[in-house]
């Protein structure tokens, strides 16, 4: 599972992206996550709102942070 946390660097993107980390271990699930800032990368996604999480290509979600557990079950959804 390839996970990239897309945003320019502000505390909410540093949130979201140190929840997806607890996630995927909370999940044991076997990923790699990137942290993309690049400004054209996250718009070649469609982002508006950051953070944003991408999972395997796909955006799963952009605009908040979600809890832990509810990250844990947008990754297991795969």
């Amino acid at each position: 599972m390839e996970i990239k946390v897309l945003g320019p660097g502000c505390a909410n993107c540093k949130k979201l992206e140190d929840a997806t980390r607890k996630a995927v271990e909370k999940a044991g699930l076997d990923a790699t996550i990137a942290k993309v800032s690049d400004l054209q990368e996250i718009m070649g996604y469609g982002v508006m709102s950051t953070p944003a999480l991408v999972v395997d290509g796909e955006l799963r979600l952009a605009g908040r942070v979600p809890s832990v557990d509810d990250l844990v079950a947008l990754l297991q959804r795969g």
